[in-house]
């Protein structure tokens, strides 16, 4: 990868040996590494034992969950942040396993409206709730940086499962209580 970032920057007409730029193919790489590290997590193992009994079957929400992923037209990153809510059916999740399932998902090339649904569909399967809602709000710099050029975009997109998508009163509760 290294190379490939090296032939990058010679080719926009850089000098990869001037003194800011010696570096900069090996530390670009890494990050980019660390920007898609979600191809390379198991959410087996992320989740692990973190599912526990429970009798409790009031909705769960876990509010301003930030994100930061890459745009898969553009390489560009997007971020900002997830909420999610469930209703349980006998097991609840760990707390911290629900924002380890976002970043497993924005960890890796994405749009928004694929990433909306992945993570409602992880937390369903692992939780085996009775419905799953789950909403992003995102800036995406290749909305702000090239193309239109739009400043204060924000995106919005949201994935309703099981309850929250057949009960209107649910999906209204979820909406209400995370704004």
């Amino acid at each position: 990868m290294e190379q490939f970032y090296s032939a990058l920057l010679k080719y926009i007409g850089e000098d990869v040996n001037r003194q800011g730029l010696k570096d900069t193919p090996r530390r670009a790489a890494k990050s980019f590494e660390y920007l898609t590290k979600g191809y390379r997590e198991d959410i087996d193992k992320i989740v692990g034992n973190a599912i526990f009994d429970s009798d409790n079957d009031e909705m769960i929400i876990v509010k301003d969950i930030e994100l930061y992923s890459l745009c898969e037209h553009h390489l560009l990153p997007f971020f900002g942040k997830c909420h999610v809510g469930y209703l349980p059916k006998g097991r609840i999740i760990g707390l911290s396993k629900l924002a380890r399932i976002v970043d497993v998902f924005a960890r890796r090339l994405q749009v928004q409206e694929n990433l909306t649904k992945q993570i409602a569909e992880a937390i369903l399967k692992y939780t085996g709730a009775r419905g799953v809602g789950v909403v992003i709000e995102a800036k995406h710099l290749c909305m702000m940086m090239r193309g239109v050029e739009k400043q204060n975009s924000l995106m919005k997109t949201s994935c309703m499962l099981g309850t929250f998508r057949k009960d209107s009163s649910t999906r209204s509760e979820f909406l209400s209580l995370i704004n």
